[in-house]
C-alpha cells in the first residue's frame, strides 16, 4: 500500500509541551508495554507497519517538522516537503507528483492520505487497506472514510451516504453544524468526515493538472509558494461526481486538545510527578528535571516544561489558544535529525545549550558572523572540526570558536555537550552552511 500522512499544525493548542517546531504529533506521551514512551506519530507509523510491513509511507509536511520526523522515524519513512503551507490540496497534490516522479509509483496504483495524528486502533488501518483495495479497483474515482458518530459533534463535517451498506456512494456533503442539526444529520444515516481519501494516483494528478500549470514535481515544487491555497474537499471532493464512502465504526479520536489527549492517556501522569490522595481525574505531564507535586486538586490538568507551566481546569483548557499566541519567546527544546537541544539558559547577550548528539551523526558544518561560541564535552566521544583541522572529543575537552570560524562536531557515540554563544547579536539566521558530505558523508 501506498500512504501519504499530512503532518502540519503548530502545536499551540498543546503548549507548553509543543512549540512551533514541536507540534502536537512529535509529543512522547503513550506508553507502550515495553514501559517506553511513544509519540502520535510513531504510534501511526508502527500501526501501519503492524498491518502492511510492505507499506510505502510519505510524509507532506514542512521543513521546520523534518527534523523531527527524521529523529523519531528514521531515514526509511519518505519525506515530501512544502516550501510554504498552501493548505491540503497544494499538499496532497505535490505529494502524490513526489511519489509519480520521484519514487516511481505507476498513475494506476491506488495511495491512501490520511493526518498523521489520529489516536485509533489497528482496525482503523485494516479500514484504510479495504479503502486502497476499492480505489485500486475502480470502485469509485475518490473513496471516502466515513466514520460512526457517537454523538452530534459540531466539530465535523458530515458525509450523508445514499444508503446504510458497508461501502456506499455518497449522497452529499454538510458543513460543521449545531449541534441540532447534527443529531438530524445522524438520524438520517450521517457520517462523520475524518479526512481520509483513497484514489488511483492518475485521478488527482489530472486534476492537479487541471487546476495548477505545471510540468511535474520539480516544476510544482519550485513554483510551490505562488501556488492558490485551497482545501483537498473544495478542490476535488465537493466537484466530484464519482465518490464511494466505507463506514468505519471502531475507536477514532481528534487528540487536539489538552482535554481530549488526556481522555486517551493510558496513565495519568509521564515524568516525575506526585500527588496525594484528595486529588481526582488529574493530569500531570512533566518534562522537566525536577518533581512536580499536586496536593488536593480535581478535575485538573498540570503541564511543564522548558517552554512553560500550564496550570488548568480541564473544561477550560480547550480555551488556551489565544493566550498562547501572546507568548513570543526563544524556542527551549527541539528533536533534530541529529539528537536534541535544550536551551539552558537565555540572557541578552548569551544563550547557553545542552547539545545531545546521537551516534554516528554531526552538526551542518557553519559559521557565524555575529557571535562566538564554546563547546565543554559532557559524555561521549567524537571529533570537532573547525576550519579544516579535526580536535579529538573527550570528556572534559573543550574547544572555542572565534566569530567567522566554520565548525562541527561529529559524534563517535552518543554524546553531550554544553554550548554557550556569546554576541550581541544571537539568532537562528546568523548562519552560514558549508558541505563536508564529500569528506564525511551524511553519516559518519
Amino acid at each position: 500500500m501506498h500512504f501519504i500522512l499530512l503532518s502540519g499544525g503548530s502545536g499551540k493548542r498543546l503548549w507548553p509541551l509543543s512549540n512551533d517546531i514541536r507540534s502536537k504529533q512529535f509529543i512522547k506521551i503513550f506508553r507502550r508495554e515495553n514501559g517506553e514512551y511513544e509519540s502520535m506519530v510513531q504510534r501511526v507509523y508502527r500501526q501501519i507497519r503492524e498491518v502492511d510491513p510492505t507499506a510505502t509511507v510519505t510524509i507532506a509536511t514542512s521543513k521546520t517538522q523534518v527534523s523531527a520526523i527524521r529523529n523519531q522515524l528514521g531515514d526509511d519513512v519518505g519525506v515530501c516537503v512544502e516550501p510554504a503551507r498552501r493548505d491540503t490540496f497544494p499538499a496532497i497534490a505535490l505529494a502524490t507528483a513526489y511519489l509519480h516522479d520521484v519514487k516511481g509509483v505507476g498513475e494506476d496504483e491506488a495511495v491512501v492520505v490520511c493526518p498523521v495524528d489520529p489516536y485509533v486502533e489497528l482496525g482503523y488501518f485494516e479500514t484504510l487497506k479495504k479503502m486502497h483495495e476499492l480505489a485500486e479497483a475502480g470502485e469509485a474515482n475518490l473513496v471516502l472514510m466515513g466514520i460512526e458518530p457517537t454523538y452530534p459533534s459540531e466539530k465535523y463535517g458530515y458525509i450523508i451516504p445514499k444508503s446504510k451498506d458497508a461501502v456506499s456512494h455518497v449522497d452529499c456533503f454538510k458543513e460543521k453544524p449545531d449541534a441540532a442539526t447534527a443529531a438530524e444529520y445522524i438520524s438520517q444515516g450521517a457520517l462523520w468526515n475524518g479526512g481520509v481519501f483513497a484514489f488511483r494516483l492518475r485521478h488527482v494528478l489530472e486534476t492537479a493538472h487541471q487546476l495548477i500549470d505545471f510540468e511535474g514535481y520539480s516544476d510544482l515544487l519550485a513554483q510551490y509558494e505562488t501556488v492558490k491555497k485551497i482545501s483537498f474537499d473544495y478542490a476535488v471532493v465537493e466537484k466530484e461526481k464519482d465518490i464511494a464512502v466505507l463506514r468505519y465504526n471502531g475507536q477514532w479520536a481528534d487528540l487536539g486538545t489538552w482535554n481530549t489527549l488526556t481522555e486517551a492517556m493510558v496513565e495519568n501522569t509521564v515524568g516525575d510527578v506526585r500527588m496525594n490522595d484528595e486529588c481526582e481525574n488529574v493530569h500531570v505531564l512533566n518534562d522537566l528535571n525536577v518533581p512536580v507535586l499536586c496536593m488536593g486538586l480535581k478535575n485538573v490538568i498540570v503541564s511543564a516544561s522548558p517552554e512553560g507551566i500550564l496550570v488548568s481546569d480541564k473544561e477550560q483548557s480547550s480555551y488556551i489558544k489565544p493566550f498562547v499566541d501572546d507568548i513570543h519567546q526563544q524556542v527551549m527544546f527541539a528533536e533534530k535529525s541529529w539528537g536534541s537541544f535544550n536551551v539552558l539558559d537565555v540572557e541578552a547577550d548569551s544563550l547557553t545549550i545542552k547539545i545531545t548528539l546521537l551516534p554516528g551523526h554531526r552538526l551542518h558544518y557553519h559559521s557565524h558572523d555575529h557571535r562566538e561560541e564554546t563547546w565543554t564535552v559532557v559524555s561521549g566521544e567524537g571529533v570537532a572540526v573547525v576550519d579544516d583541522a579535526e580536535i579529538a572529543l573527550r570528556p572534559g575537552t573543550m574547544v572555542r570558536l572565534p566569530v567567522g570560524c566554520r565548525h562541527t562536531v561529529i559524534a563517535r557515540t552518543a554524546m553531550t555537550l554544553i554550548e554557550v554563544q556569546v554576541g550581541q547579536e544571537i539568532s537562528a539566521s546568523d548562519k552560514h552552511k558549508y558541505s563536508l558530505e564529500q569528506r564525511y558523508g551524511k553519516h559518519i
